[in-house]
């Protein structure tokens, strides 16, 4: 697990490391219900002293392929020759073994509370902390190893003299294996029916928060370990006659990364701020991947573990029933796809390419909807995303394995990744017998007002969601002719798909079906002659929204889109020139709408 800080007037660098693994496919006959990447090895990360930090996750310990490989060899040793090992846990998993592994190398096991009464069940001899501190635990629990005698133990550097001096005259023994791992937090505030904000407090790890961060400071000398799946190169660690210096860092990072998490989940839930000054992001390694968007830069996908993200639905969290795994383009172009077809409320298809939407359609007969989203633009569409946002049962996950390319009508439409809010058994046994390398994603609806995170160099730019529909603005109509209720329809839902083009954004509609679109041109005039020639002559009597106002209209966009012959427009206006646009549809009988909303993609 890691985390981005960001901080204001704060330059922002980033540093990681990634490995380079190749994931198994997911056999497609078991039709489990597994994620969309596995995890692998955690590397080390160096990071300078600046406002981006890569840290540890909320609580959770890391998965069991993220745990830390064995070094070749290794030591352990104590100055005073008593060995001390100290356990304060949450996450009781792998106690017994643990306790064992430590008593059997000869350390003697400190512990408090309930982590000490587990381990005693388990046959494991336990030194209480009030033994080494003199003091009883007291206020319901939170004082019980904040005490020179138990952080003397671990913060003393065996090479300085003068401090081996100090532990002797105070008679305190060396701590030399510190394993913490916190109060849930993060489970408790996120779990079902929500937690008193009481409760939340108590929550919130003191000492335990306390041990792991002077453990990690001192890894010269102490190991600290904060995941039950490093237990065991933990003891086979102890187990060797050498040294690995690297080895003990990797450790302390991992503990360091625990608590910036930690803290990060407790800061948002205690803010009421949306942009607070100082802002930190939570990251979850989901998985290595091959190469980014391309095959030279090194890549991985990450999960956002802030509470907000919790339970509110977006690709990232999507299960993967099928097909290779996921790459770094393919996420990008399954969360276009996905977020634009679930604006719609209708049984509606979306087919994206390189994260534009080339063809949408909406009908109450969802095979109907596929074939012409496809006709849209079916040259595009293959090698593409389609996403649905109904169940796919077996007619349409026939109709998706079976379709032929309109172009021809004898090549089978070919797809990256097929994305849907559920599927039947026998749907998602079709599907998978497609193709053994077709991604199959389930995947649950993006909540509304989410934070949106963007890097630029140095610097990440935050703003909310482009959560706006159809049905929460107004379409004014400013022109002489007045839309049929048709054309406003058609109006509305080039408007949902114009807001996820990317700018200069033009998309022309007929019938609920997208018939052409023009994207990421310079200026707008360009997109426009895009999106007519893919329409083609159904233009006629068709819908066309823009993202954004129409600075000309004579001899400009305006003018051509009337000469094409649509019957009505929809743009957000605000132009210096609106007038010059009204005039220009009122002399060709064209309806004008201003959204007063506009929907900029870059």
């Amino acid at each position: 697990m890691y985390a981005f800080t960001a901080r204001a007037s704060t330059a922002v660098t980033q540093a990681a490391a990634y490995a380079d693994t190749v994931h198994p496919r997911v056999p497609c006959a078991a039709l489990h219900r597994t994620k969309v990447s596995s995890p692998s090895s955690i590397g080390r990360v160096r990071v300078p002293s600046c406002s981006l930090r890569l840290s540890c996750g909320p609580i959770k310990a890391m998965s069991k392929t993220d745990s830390l490989s064995v070094p070749h060899s290794a030591s352990q040793s104590s100055a005073s020759g008593n060995k001390q090992a100290l356990i304060s846990v949450s996450d009781k998993k792998d106690l017994a073994f643990l306790g064992n592994g430590l008593s059997d190398l000869g350390y003697t096991i400190v512990s408090t509370g309930g982590t000490a009464s587990a381990l005693e069940s388990a046959g494991v001899s336990v030194t209480k902390v009030d033994q080494l501190t003199h003091f009883p635990e007291m206020l319901d629990g939170r004082v019980k190893t904040l005490h020179p005698n138990i952080f003397g133990g671990i913060l003393a550097r065996r090479d300085q003299k003068h401090h081996m001096e100090a532990l002797n005259k105070h008679g305190i023994g060396t701590i030399d294996v510190v394993v913490v791992n916190l109060y849930p937090f993060y489970d408790k505030v996120t779990s079902a029916g929500g937690i008193e904000f009481e409760d939340g407090i108590e929550n919130i790890d003191i000492g335990g928060f306390s041990l792991l961060r002077a453990a990690a400071k001192n890894h010269k000398d102490v190991l600290v370990v904060v995941d039950p799946q490093d237990y065991p190169v933990l003891i086979e660690f102890l187990k060797g006659d050498g040294d690995d210096q690297e080895f003990r860092t990797r450790l302390a990072s991992k503990a360091f990364q625990h608590s910036s998490s930690y803290d990060s989940a407790i800061s948002e839930w205690l803010s009421s701020d949306k942009f607070p000054p100082s802002l930190t992001v939570p990251l979850e390694r989901k998985s290595t991947l091959r190469y980014g968007e391309n095959p030279h830069q090194n890549s991985a996908f990450y999960v956002d573990k802030r509470l907000a993200e919790v339970n509110a639905g977006g690709i990232a969290t999507a299960i993967q029933h099928h097909g290779k795994a996921m790459s770094y383009n393919n996420y990008l172009d399954a969360d276009a796809a996905w977020n634009c077809v679930s604006e719609f409320k209708n049984p509606t298809c979306v087919i994206v390419k390189h994260t534009n939407p080339c063809g949408v359609a909406s009908r109450d007969d969802i095979l109907e909807a596929y074939r012409l989203a496809v006709k849209a633009d079916p040259v595009s569409a293959f090698g593409g995303i389609v996403a649905f946002n109904v169940e796919i049962d077996e007619a349409l996950a026939k109709e998706i394995r079976e379709f032929r390319s309109p172009t021809d009508g004898e090549t089978r439409m070919f797809y990256e990744i097929v994305v849907a809010p559920k599927y039947t058994e026998k749907g998602l046994e079709i599907l998978c017998g497609k193709s053994k390398t077709l991604r199959i994603l389930e995947a649950s609806k993006n909540e509304k007002g989410k934070l949106s995170l963007r890097q630029v160099g140095g610097g990440w730019l935050a703003q909310d969601s482009d959560d706006l529909t159809s049905q929460d603005i107004q379409f004014k109509v400013v022109s002489e002719k007045v839309p049929q209720e048709s054309e406003l329809h058609d109006a509305e839902f080039a408007w949902l798909c114009v807001k996820h083009v990317k700018s200069n954004a033009i998309v022309i509609v007929k019938n609920n079906c997208m018939l052409g679109m023009g994207s990421g041109q310079p200026n707008r005039l360009e997109s426009l002659r895009i999106a007519l020639k893919k329409a083609g002559d159904e233009v006629k009597g068709a819908a066309l929204a823009s993202d954004a106002f129409f600075p000309f209209a004579w001899n400009d966009t305006v003018e051509e889109a009337c000469e094409s012959g649509v019957s009505v427009i929809a743009e957000p206006g605000g132009s210096i020139r609106d007038g010059d646009a009204v005039d220009c549809c009122n002399k060709y009988g064209v309806s004008l709408l201003f959204t007063n909303v506009r929907h900029f993609r870059h």
